[in-house]
């Protein structure tokens, strides 16, 4: 674990502090709960589940709704013998995750400590914004929900954070799921990205989907921003999602990008089945060669918003976030070269 935390140590200096101003939030003081639902759960009687569920919603209250809802995907009206058996099979056949995890995550200390300090700075820019003030872990089905926000807690799924190595990752049935894509980020370290990232949406939903390309980019990009901010230790490869090497390449080739996108006529270009291969997660971007990161809108959009953001040092993040994203694009005058 101390080869991690000094690994990216040195990934934050180089990708996210050059050139920052970063508050002192030191002052700012962050209440955060820990609860570890997966061992209450992995724990119950399965000879008695029914009670033991019921036990189980004393401490927590309305997550065990959530998760037998959500998570397992149950109704209400589920027929209680079919609950019973279900989380039978499931405390059964993922035992093997929840002793995987119990060896990962026994000390759950380093995320937490990240994620309050993302809380910190959302508290100093969003003073009036009420963040969860508890952060509960579970395991769920590998193709369910991981990182949500529920009604009073961040929810956090381990199985999806036990590292892109983890033996399941690599069977044909996670193979199928999961691509090298997608399970790239199934690590640790992005359980305090996907928490504050959360939040950003909580903030801001964003509404530009069916807009034109350079819209949905520039709206990519502002939420990217405000993250930064939120996480400006995090490495800036975490929070786009691109590997270390696919975001030192970006910036490299950033003049290269952009006249893609202008030789190419795609910025106002509003056919979603087009503005799709640019945005969203994708395993790269056909047109720009095997190396390339999908969601590259995304990276363009990033440095859009950082461009205007510098013409513009006393706007604040609220009124970043309301202006339109054609005005932000206007007056970025972006135009890099490499």
């Amino acid at each position: 674990m101390k080869y991690f935390l000094y690994f990216f140590l040195a990934c934050s200096i180089f990708f996210s502090c050059n050139n920052k101003t970063i508050p002192d939030v030191s002052g700012i003081k962050i209440e955060l709960k820990v609860q570890r639902f997966e061992k209450d759960f992995f724990s119950i009687d399965t000879n008695n589940i029914l009670n033991e569920l019921q036990r189980l919603r004393i401490k927590y209250s309305s997550f065990i709704t959530d998760y037998t809802s959500q998570i397992l995907g149950f109704a209400s009206t589920t027929p209680p013998d079919s609950l019973t058996k279900y989380v039978h099979l499931f405390i059964r056949d993922y035992r093997f995750v929840k002793d995987s995890t119990d060896k990962l995550f026994e000390n759950f200390d380093p995320q937490v400590k990240e994620i309050k300090k993302g809380l910190q700075f959302v508290k100093y820019y969003f003073p009036e914004y009420k963040a969860p003030d508890k952060i509960i872990t579970f395991i769920g089905p590998f193709d369910g929900y991981s990182d949500i926000i529920t009604t009073d807690a961040f929810a956090v799924g381990l199985q999806l954070h036990m590292g892109n190595n983890f033996s399941f990752f690599k069977s044909d049935i996670a193979q199928d799921l999961f691509p090298a894509y997608i399970s790239q980020k199934f690590t640790p370290e992005y359980i305090a990205v996907n928490c504050i990232k959360n939040i950003v949406d909580d903030l801001y939903p964003d509404k530009s989907v069916g807009k034109a390309l350079i819209e949905q980019m520039v709206e990519k990009g502002k939420r990217l921003y405000i993250l930064d901010k939120f996480l400006p230790y995090t490495p800036d490869y975490l929070k786009i999602g691109y590997t270390q090497t696919q975001l030192k390449d970006s910036y490299t080739n950033e003049a290269v990008i952009w006249d893609f996108f202008l030789n190419n006529d795609l910025l106002n270009n509003t056919d979603q089945n087009i503005v799709k291969n640019y945005i969203g997660e994708s395993p790269k971007t056909q047109e720009l060669g095997e190396g390339s990161p999908g969601n590259i809108g995304a990276f363009s959009g990033w440095e859009i918003v950082k461009k205007y953001m510098e013409k513009n040092p006393k706007t604040t993040l609220q009124e970043f976030m309301k202006t339109d994203a054609r005005e932000i694009y206007s007056q970025s005058k972006y135009k890099p070269r490499n």
